[in-house]
């Protein structure tokens, strides 16, 4: 009996074992009806440990990255699709005869999750965290035309620190993007330091958080009247991006 050709997918990242990425794909391999697709977690303690991943699975088509390693794994790739090269982060790796490339479907996932929500007063934002997921929030705001400063501990990248944050800079910057993992479960209670009080109506708070639902920092934001968003559909459309990329579609 010729043997079924299997299709390995996975995880790349650190303390994973909350993701996101393999519950979706599982369902979805089931909802097309696809035995032969597996995908699994690749919980790496250091970036160094990524070529084990292809020594014990030879039969792998495709990754995907996530914190901490969205740049840590450049150096290990072949080729770069030209907007993660801008980008500077990766998070999806198509594997092939071509060798290892790396993509950036987060950028994708973000700006169709946050079209709709979107106003004309919403052109100064803030992205809060400097890690590889704040680049693609940075690539899509320039595409977009929106102004934005970082911020951080350190003040970093030109950006604030947030003991540096002002009455006057939350009031002029009315979208606030969180990339830091500032609140993520079971640390549910934390939320980034912001001066809450002079967020309002105005404000569109976008977190890349999914879990919980509504994080402190969106909970707090909507209080005081925001709007707000998690980033559950910049996930699943992060995702289908990275499918249509393994399958050429």
């Amino acid at each position: 009996m010729e043997k079924t050709e299997q299709h390995k997918f996975g995880l790349v990242g650190k303390n994973i074992s909350y993701s996101f990425s393999r519950g979706y794909f599982k369902k979805k391999f089931q909802d097309l009806g696809l035995e032969n697709y597996s995908y699994e977690n690749f919980d790496l303690n250091s970036i160094e440990m990524f070529p084990s991943i292809f020594s014990k699975n030879n039969t792998i088509s495709g990754l995907n990255v996530t914190i901490p390693y969205k740049e840590e794994v450049i150096p290990y790739l072949d080729h770069m699709d030209h907007a993660a090269q801008q980008i500077g982060a990766v998070n999806t790796i198509k594997i092939d005869e071509n060798g290892l490339t790396g993509f950036n479907t987060d950028a994708y996932g973000f700006k169709n999750a946050i079209l709709p929500h979107i106003q004309p007063h919403h052109n100064n934002a803030l992205i809060l965290g400097t890690g590889g997921a704040s680049k693609a929030i940075a690539f899509v705001l320039d595409e977009l035309g929106i102004d934005y400063r970082f911020v951080s501990r350190s003040g970093k990248k030109n950006g604030f620190r947030y003991d540096e944050l002002t009455v006057d800079t939350i009031e002029k910057h009315t979208l606030i993007i969180n990339c830091s993992p500032v609140g993520t479960f079971p640390n549910i209670e934390e939320k980034p330091a912001l001066p809450y009080t002079c967020i309002g109506q105005k404000h569109l708070l976008f977190d890349l958080i999914y879990n919980p639902e509504v994080t402190a920092f969106l909970q707090t934001g909507k209080l005081n009247g925001a709007r707000i968003c998690n980033g559950l559909r910049m996930l699943e459309l992060q995702a289908e991006k990275a499918w249509s990329i393994w399958n050429n579609i």
